[in-house]
């Protein structure tokens, strides 16, 4: 198995150390991407089902598995990491021993123009993870005006959302990251040398609408829930405020810790039992780090152990 990797996986260590594989584990890496965190925990002795719904990150990782010879320890799965408990249950796994997640755009989807993820090399306006399905393209030019503001406020956090889509609505048709960057920086007045670029906002918010992203976190969080084993441990990586919202969340609610209202009110009884516990402190990137891999600076991962209390049903 090759050592080299096209990228670097951050907060390696800190998410090695929160799900302390051990021989004969079983860990799924649900979004393995590049495999930075697989083949660490593949030096530890422990056997990984790893998930990506990203056509050229399976194939990628089928090369390692046809390396394994008689007793492979790798296990792919061509699917979203939402459907891994599903998956799990046709693999005959019932339950696992730790579970790491990266959420968002992988480096490698970034780095290829073609992908149409970034404005650093103009490509196509796609964004899609899996390679198929609606697009970019598809949601900027067929989108109406309120829906594309919408879209840019909720998962851009982008405050002049309705300047913005207007703009885009008046330039249309769009076909590359190039022209859909240069609408929204003149939407904006960008100036160059500005340190943050303002179409960065927008990009986010359209590939996270294209790709479905919090609802995927939201049911990977979940299933992540459902096969994890009494201290089996969840890392869970996340870039952006968004995201980091929806797993403190998760976590507190199911450690028990979210507000219940007044502290004059009575304590509300047949309260149920933490499902995760052992709850990290959110852990960030040293200068170091930040310093190798620039792409780590916003990078927040937060751990938990599972409890012996039943996994909490979600609505699908």
């Amino acid at each position: 198995m090759s050592t080299s990797a096209p990228h670097i996986p951050v907060l390696l260590d800190e998410v090695i150390e929160v799900l302390n594989p051990q021989p004969g584990d079983v860990i799924i890496d649900a979004t393995f991407g590049a495999g930075g965190y697989t083949r660490a925990i593949l030096e530890r002795g422990a056997t990984v089902h790893a998930f990506d719904r990203d056509p050229d990150a399976i194939a990628a990782g089928q090369k390692w598995e046809e390396a394994q010879g008689e007793a492979p320890r790798l296990v792919l799965h061509p699917r979203r990491f939402s459907e891994m408990a599903l998956s799990m249950t046709e693999a005959g796994i019932a339950q696992v021993d730790g579970i790491a997640m990266d959420i968002g755009v992988s480096s490698m989807q970034l780095d290829q123009a073609e992908r149409g993820f970034a404005f650093s090399a103009d490509g196509p306006l796609d964004m899609t993870m899996s390679q198929s399905g609606p697009n970019a393209a598809d949601f900027v030019n067929g989108a109406d005006e309120k829906d594309i503001a919408d879209v840019l406020y909720r998962f851009g956090e982008e405050r002049q959302s309705r300047r913005v889509a207007r703009a885009i609505v008046a330039a249309r048709p769009l076909s590359t990251t190039g022209e859909l960057a240069t609408v929204v920086r003149k939407a904006l007045g960008h100036r160059p040398g500005d340190k943050k670029d303002p179409a960065t906002r927008s990009f986010q918010a359209i590939r996270i609408h294209v790709n479905g992203e919090l609802d995927e976190l939201e049911q990977g969080l979940s299933a992540a829930e459902a096969l994890l084993r009494k201290g089996g441990r969840l890392a869970v990586v996340s870039f952006h405020s968004l995201e980091d919202r929806i797993v403190k969340s998760f976590f507190r609610d199911a450690a028990n810790m979210n507000p219940r209202g007044s502290r004059h009110m009575p304590e509300a009884r047949n309260v149920p039992l933490p499902r995760f516990g052992q709850l990290t402190k959110a852990i960030r990137p040293s200068a170091a780090e930040i310093d190798r891999n620039p792409r780590a600076r916003s990078s927040t991962l937060r751990g938990a152990t599972r409890t012996a209390a039943p996994a909490q049903e979600y609505a699908a």
